[in-house]
């Protein structure tokens, strides 16, 4: 088994709200008489209209640090679809407003970045990465504040509170993972168990991840066996990893794949690969280093649909990519699926819109956002997106994607959606 390191690294978001109606009061009569009441029938309009309230997101990102790239994505994701919720009002009454700020890879920078978008009016905070939510934890339960994220451990989840997954927990992802491979990919009956292992870096979803996985052999020993997980402090030399691996019929490699995939082939090993989004957002690499080849027929444990798939969160990100972007859309798609967080982000802003609808613009509250998000439930092109009382993560569905050298893109592997089970 693989330990949980106690550093965790990256991210928030989430910068506030306030705004008042403006009144404007009329007085009648002539300046050499006694002023009267003016004439007011019920059709008359005393006040000028309400102005907007303003909601403010507190983003805690990586603009700076070692995770710039890769986050700027998704504060590029944030900003574009707060700027159409907003030009399209969608949410009447409301102006959405985000404000940043750089934690840089530093989990010490965690607290001073949440105090100071308090400082700053943020009403919810989001952030993209893992350690956050352990690093502010008590502090939003005491504060009663709302944290959205899309990376986080159980640990920070339960006993429920304010903090609210967008995606699912990485120890989720094993049995859906190897049950499909079990059933679709491998004939166990035939060959015998499938040898697994990973290698990656000591960050809580790769530790998870492998965790659960090693824990799915266990318990099904007629169908895998499980080699190792293997996790070290931020390399990229996997010498070691892929010597200790060379024998594994699946591999689940690096978040940052490229270095590792290169010297496992070129050892002249065989595996398959495994990932989910977080490989597939480094896709761009792949590319960029001719390694297509290398990964064909790697299998993508994946949440929303790919690029090349027509659905409404797909045909919104690209509407966003090149109505905002045109100059780079093409290239952000091809980079992968960072972009496709808009997925994500867009159950955030609709719960922010619950909020709003139950209370009032004049009544969101940090504990109406907290209720509506308790009993969030949203439906799109027949996937259900979810919590409740009781559950702190979003997704209920996966999708299994295969990569195609070939076409340099990934393709659904089986049409129907993979549930997550969850003990009740």
């Amino acid at each position: 088994m693989v330990n949980r390191p106690g550093q965790l690294v990256i991210i928030m978001l989430a910068v506030l709200l306030l705004a008042l109606p403006m009144l404007a009061a009329c007085n009648g009569g002539d300046d050499d008489k006694e002023p009267t009441a003016p004439s007011v029938t019920p059709t008359s309009q005393t006040t000028g209209p309400a102005e907007d309230v303003v909601i403010t997101i507190g983003n805690i990102t990586d603009a700076t640090g070692t995770g710039a790239n890769a986050m700027a994505v998704i504060d590029m994701a944030l900003e574009d679809l707060v700027r159409y919720f907003n030009e399209e009002n969608l949410i009447p009454g409301v102006e959405l407003k985000v404000i940043m700020y750089d934690e840089q890879s530093d989990p010490s920078r965690d607290i001073p970045g949440y105090e100071w978008l308090k400082m700053k009016g943020a009403d919810l905070m989001f952030t993209p990465l893992g350690w956050v939510s352990e690093s502010l934890q008590v502090r939003l339960e005491k504060d009663e504040i709302v944290l959205f994220t899309v990376d986080a451990s159980p640990e920070d989840l339960y006993p429920p509170g304010h903090i609210f997954l967008l995606t699912t927990l990485a120890s989720e992802m094993a049995e859906p993972l190897m049950r499909w491979i079990a059933e679709n990919d491998w004939d166990y009956k035939v060959r015998g168990p499938a040898k697994v292992g990973g290698a990656g870096w000591f960050i809580p979803y790769q530790q998870m991840l492998l965790d659960s996985m090693e824990e799915y052999c266990s318990a099904h020993p007629d169908q895998f066996e499980w080699k190792g997980g293997y996790l070290n402090d931020f390399s990229f030399s996997w010498d070691a990893e892929v010597e200790a691996l060379k024998d594994c019929d699946y591999v689940v490699p690096p978040i940052v794949m490229a270095t590792f995939v290169k010297a496992y082939r070129q050892a002249g090993h065989t595996a398959k690969f495994l990932g989910s989004d977080s490989q597939a957002a480094f896709l761009g690499l792949i590319g960029d280093a001719r390694l297509w080849e290398e990964i064909d027929g790697m299998l993508f444990l994946r949440i929303p649909r790919w690029w090349n798939e027509e659905d409404e969160i797909v045909n919104l990100a690209k509407k966003l990519l090149y109505d905002y972007h045109p100059g780079s859309a093409e290239n952000t798609i091809r980079s992968g699926s960072s972009y496709l967080a808009v997925s994500q982000l867009n159950l955030m802003l609709q719960i922010i819109a619950d909020a709003v609808e139950a209370k009032g613009p004049q009544g969101f509250s940090s504990q109406a956002l907290y209720d509506a998000a308790k009993s969030f439930s949203l439906t799109i092109d027949d996937i259900t997106f979810s919590f409740n009382d009781t559950k702190r993560t979003c997704i209920n569905y996966y999708g299994m994607y295969e990569a195609s050298a070939a076409e340099e893109d990934l393709f659904r592997a089986d049409p129907e959606w993979l549930a997550i089970t969850r003990a009740p």
